[in-house]
């Protein structure tokens, strides 16, 4: 009956938000609370959520003062000549645009971190997807497949998890994947290189002059109509018309138009040379600060909350040492502390539940029970299959604490080595990073202004593929 109600509850979760008929931060709260009632163990509700939020808080706190922290140094300039770069490369052509996201955060995210990756990511690409009316789910699709990829490195946690569990060493168990993740991070970009050729399509090209200019004179005219659904748009600057073959509509990637309204556009905000927050004369300052702190959490020398907190202490106060500014600082930042703190306690009453009721655990002995045991030989590629369901639908820490070990044990009653279990566990993350249960993805749908359902809908099939594709190199390979 657990198992019954632990997958209805996801599945209840999973449909209302991508129907939109509840908003996340509703749906991650009354629908555990509700299923609770169902299971029997309402009178323990108070205790599970409490528990859920005491695991929880110190990534709430974590993700507060890294939004602050990175975002004093978007304010003060340090990611500007980032975003230069990227934008010279993109040439405001929608194809360079979506591999540039891909290729971008598939670089910051060597710092292990999915909220600092998308932070970083989002705040440089948001305003040219803005400013050419490009489907923000595209850019928050990429960001966390590239993201998910890179998550496997050994510092990233689910590597560091599965060494842990099976009592490995994680560089054994990471560097013979590296090919395979070289694939599925291939495939990311020929993916992205894919999406953005259907923007080009959908959309037309410019140059970086050009929009410029358009950002100043407001010359971009969209002629395709909501009737026509021909899906092109006139530049009166040297813009190709996106043809798109038949004209049907049919390149335009789901969710398109939550980034198409002209009178929702925010310009390029993150390029403006003039603005009053720059502090050229602290450059050096604040790169340094940022290469100490992320040195300091791949070191491990203090906890991530604690990194951050004083990271974003000493960049207020070195920046902007007057208390109004200060102010002014942390609340414009303001909005996005609530909103990712919000997500963050409302996930931990969804967590809080499924583990306090048993369901989580339930869920994981019916799905070892299921296995065949003619699969038993190839208990490898059933934990990679296995790895993309239930790194989604339960934590890391379940997935590679809970069900690994028993998968792995097992697969060695049929000769199949822990080394090989471990290696077939990390397929998942490409859709583990979009998963409700990950605080990070609500960095990313926030700062990007995306409905967390249309990011859902959107990207679940494309991580999908990109982990099978993981493990059919793994197994090509001979590393699974």
């Amino acid at each position: 009956m657990l198992t019954i109600l632990g997958f209805a509850m996801i599945a209840t979760f999973l449909v209302l938000i991508m129907m939109k008929k509840m908003s996340p931060i509703a749906a991650l709260v009354l629908i555990p609370a509700l299923f609770c009632v169902f299971v029997g163990k309402g009178a323990h509700l108070g205790d599970y959520v409490l528990d859920g939020v005491t695991d929880l808080a110190p990534t709430a706190a974590m993700l507060m003062f890294a939004i602050v922290y990175f975002g004093v140094m978007i304010d003060v300039g340090l990611f500007d000549p980032i975003v230069r770069g990227i934008l010279k490369f993109c040439k405001a052509d929608p194809m360079r645009i979506v591999v540039g996201t891909a290729v971008l955060a598939a670089i910051v995210s060597l710092d292990g971190d999915g909220s600092t990756t998308f932070m970083i990511t989002v705040s440089a690409m948001y305003p040219l997807y803005k400013r050419l009316k490009m489907s923000l789910v595209v850019m928050t699709g990429v960001a966390a497949m590239a993201n998910g990829v890179m998550n496997t490195l050994p510092w990233g946690g689910p590597t560091a998890r599965a060494a842990t569990a099976l009592k490995l060493d994680a560089s054994d168990i990471f560097v013979p994947m590296i090919p395979a993740l070289l694939v599925g991070l291939l495939f990311v970009f020929v993916l992205s290189y894919v999406l953005g050729v259907r923007e080009r399509r959908r959309l037309g090209v410019l140059t970086l002059d050009d929009v410029l200019e358009e950002e100043q004179e407001t010359e971009t005219v969209l002629v395709g109509s909501g009737g026509s659904g021909d899906g092109k748009v006139s530049m009166r600057k040297g813009a190709a018309a996106g043809t798109g073959g038949t004209g049907s509509g049919t390149d335009v990637p789901e969710g398109a138009g939550d980034s198409a309204d002209p009178g929702d556009d925010d310009g390029f905000q993150g390029l403006d040379p003039n603005r009053e927050t720059l502090r050229p004369k602290l450059y050096w300052f604040n790169a340094l600060l940022t290469v100490s702190l992320l040195t300091a959490m791949i070191m491990e020398w203090l906890p991530i909350p604690v990194l951050f907190l004083i990271g974003a202490a000493l960049a207020l106060s070195v920046n902007f040492p007057h208390i109004p500014a200060q102010r002014a600082r942390l609340a414009a930042h303001a909005d996005n502390v609530l909103n990712v703190s919000g997500m963050v306690f409302a996930a931990a009453v969804f967590t809080g539940v499924l583990q306090g009721t048993g369901m989580v655990d339930q869920m994981a002995k019916w799905m070892v029970d299921v296995i065949p045991g003619s699969m038993g030989p190839h208990m490898a590629l059933v934990t990679g299959l296995l790895s993309l369901p239930l790194t989604y639908f339960m934590s890391n820490d379940g997935f590679y604490f809970g069900v690994l070990p028993v998968l792995a044990e097992a697969g060695a009653a049929h000769g199949v080595t822990p080394l090989e279990m471990a290696r077939a566990s990390l397929v998942g993350q490409p859709l583990h990073m979009s998963s409700p249960l990950v605080p990070a993805v609500y960095v990313l749908v926030g700062m990007a202004k995306v409905e967390f359902g249309d990011h859902t809908k959107f990207v679940v099939k494309w991580a999908a593929l990109t982990c099978l594709v993981i493990l059919g190199a793994g197994m090509l390979f001979g590393i699974i």
